[in-house]
């Protein structure tokens, strides 16, 4: 999507404002489906940062994640969300997840080519 659906953003912005991390939501995005719980920013970058620092290998990144720099893609003019940040969440493909246990995604809005409230699952029955 050139410019990302206004409801999208309003629901991210929600998200945002309320510091909430219950909202579920399935996104379409380019070679991918997936599905998840939203983040505020803050919190998602917390994670990531506690993920790195607990690594032998990966600790020195978690700076990034820490820093005022660490916002990625400057705000729109208007300050609104200009991306989705899941948490426990799976990319769908074929008939499970992965991972099982669910990741952490950064997902630009206006990528986001379809989407659904919910997290979808797949079942054995």
């Amino acid at each position: 999507m050139a410019h990302p659906d206004e409801l999208l953003v309003d629901l991210a912005a929600l998200v945002e404002s309320e510091h909430s991390s219950r909202m579920s939501l399935t996104v379409v995005v380019p070679g991918a489906v997936i599905t998840g719980r939203l983040a505020p920013e803050a919190l998602w970058k917390e994670r990531v940062a506690e993920v790195l620092r607990d690594s032998e290998h990966l600790g020195r990144f978690a700076e990034v994640f820490t820093t005022p720099a660490a916002a990625g893609e400057p705000p729109r003019p208007d300050g609104r969300p200009t991306h989705l940040h899941f948490h426990l969440a799976r990319i769908l493909q074929g008939s499970f997840g992965i991972p099982d246990t669910g990741g952490m995604y950064r997902v630009a809005l206006a990528d986001v080519s379809a989407w659904t409230i919910g997290d979808i699952g797949y079942s054995d029955q």
